[in-house]
């Protein structure tokens, strides 16, 4: 395989064709890979910074470091393995990640910033690293959880009923502040 064929083959996106991912709004695409590849390398930096507690004798910000690096090189093999073209598994790695749904790339982001911040809670290095990492299984949380409702949906459901497939009856009569329990004249 040539480099050239290399190169192409990083820029293409896996799993465009996952039907579950269509329903999120591009903003929300980009913003959770624009903050895990950004995020990633501030990871991976302050990782390095964080390793310096050596010399103050505190070996578990030392080991929070080097797990922060990590994280930050696994999230940024993830989110864009074109950083890391030189490394043959990447793009198998990456494609089998994007073919998941997203509650498994947060529940992976946000497992690998939490350790961290056990280790060596009082450094801002961990906190501004891996607070990125997590941050980005946030929102990817939040793409895993779709669309908000319509408000018919919403006041269907807070009735205590469910909404029938199809457009909703319009009922003009009842609001979503009145209370059933309490008597009022007409």
């Amino acid at each position: 395989m040539s480099f050239a064929d290399k190169i192409s083959m990083l820029m293409d996106r896996p799993g465009g064709d996952n039907a579950q991912k269509d329903d999120v709004p591009w903003w929300m695409r980009y913003a959770g890979r624009g903050l895990g590849t950004v995020g990633s390398f501030i990871a991976i930096i302050f990782g390095l910074i964080n390793c310096t507690g050596i010399i103050l004798m505190n070996v578990s910000c030392l080991i929070a470091g080097v797990w922060q690096m990590l994280a930050g090189f696994i999230v940024i093999v993830c989110e864009a393995p074109c950083c890391c073209f030189f490394i043959d598994y990447v793009q198998t790695l990456s494609d089998r990640v994007e073919t998941r749904p997203y509650w498994n790339k947060a529940a992976l982001y946000i497992g690998l910033s939490l350790p961290p911040f056990f280790m060596c809670f009082f450094s801002v290095s961990t906190w501004l690293g891996s607070g990125m990492i997590f941050g980005t299984g946030i929102i990817y949380g939040m793409m895993a959880l779709g669309k908000k409702g319509s408000r018919d949906d919403m006041a269907a459901m807070a009735a205590g009923g469910s909404t029938p497939p199809g457009p909703a009856p319009q009922d003009h009569t009842v609001t979503l502040m009145e209370d059933p329990d309490v008597w009022r004249p007409n």
